[in-house]
């Protein structure tokens, strides 16, 4: 490969990183928070793997939809994302940039199709392609949350922690121990938000993805308020594993998402149903400089 080729690869590959950065500061100021705490060397991979996921799940919520696609033909838009995600994955290059940044990330933390396949399965469920007719409510029983969670939002955490791991060197059990509390993390964050968007799943999207009733009961809230604890407990002990310039970020993002619980447990199911619960600015910044303290203080004990 030429200079010039070369040269013309790594611009390309810098613009797609700058357009994933860009989803994340339109999407989520909380997750643009907690991975600037991020060592420099995971940062941007881990919004790569943020923009992919987040542009498909819009794809799925309402985008295509409301862009005025069929029911097929947003089946085929999301059909086409997943071919070319693969593509790349395997080639190194896509002409979409969000694509092309994850496959970036994907072949260098080794994300493969163990991951990308389930994550993709979840998208599919979304639009119902495989289990209701178009318009029909989704609803999700145990077995079906499950299989949800951990193809949209496991998969993701694991994903997040193959780039911390990809130059480390540890054991089977600290390695166990780590993919699942990188999982619990991923199935809690997920949980809390089914809590906190019940308005937005239930009346615009049409679907349930905490039970198969068609209203969610305040002791159902308060039981998943506990299985959201226990799962966040989970991701906080395996902590200390991860390399120095991952814990902070962690340990903000598990902060915000613990204290998104505590509002939770204090509404009612009916103001959930109406609104959408959320932490105050402020807040998030003192979580994060509280993350970043502790792992301060744990580094220099």
């Amino acid at each position: 490969m030429s200079l010039a080729a070369d040269t013309s690869f790594t611009h390309f590959t810098r613009t797609a990183e700058r357009a994933a950065n860009q989803v994340i500061a339109a999407y989520s100021t909380s997750f643009g928070l907690a991975c600037k705490l991020l060592g420099r060397r995971h940062r941007q991979h881990v919004r790569n793997i943020y923009a992919l996921v987040r542009v498909a799940d819009e794809l799925v919520d309402g985008v295509t939809a409301e862009a005025g696609l069929s029911y097929q033909e947003q089946c085929d838009a999301l059909a086409h994302f997943i071919e070319e995600t693969h593509r790349a994955v395997k080639l190194g290059y896509s002409s979409d940039l969000i694509i092309h940044a994850f496959a970036q990330t994907a072949r260098a933390a080794r994300i493969d199709h163990s991951l990308i396949d389930p994550f993709f399965d979840s998208m599919r469920t979304d639009l119902g392609e495989r289990t209701n007719a178009p318009g029909t409510p989704l609803r999700f029983d145990a077995d079906a949350h499950q299989g949800y969670v951990h193809g949209s939002a496991e998969v993701v955490g694991l994903m997040c922690l193959r780039v911390f791991m990809r130059d480390e060197n540890i054991d089977d059990g600290d390695a166990a121990s780590l993919q699942h509390g990188a999982g619990q993390l991923g199935a809690a964050f997920q949980n809390i938000n089914f809590l906190r968007d019940l308005a937005d799943d239930t009346t615009r999207l049409g679907r349930n993805y905490l039970g198969t009733s068609e209203h969610l009961a305040d002791g159902d809230r308060m039981a998943w308020v506990g299985t959201i604890r226990a799962q966040l407990a989970d991701a906080n002990a395996v902590i200390p594993l991860l390399p120095r310039d991952a814990r902070a970020a962690v340990r903000s993002a598990l902060s915000l998402f613990a204290a998104l619980t505590d509002r939770i447990e204090q509404t009612t199911v009916d103001e959930l149903y109406r609104s959408r619960v959320r932490v105050p600015d402020a807040v998030k910044a003192g979580l994060a400089a509280r993350a970043v303290a502790s792992t301060w203080m744990e580094l220099h004990r």
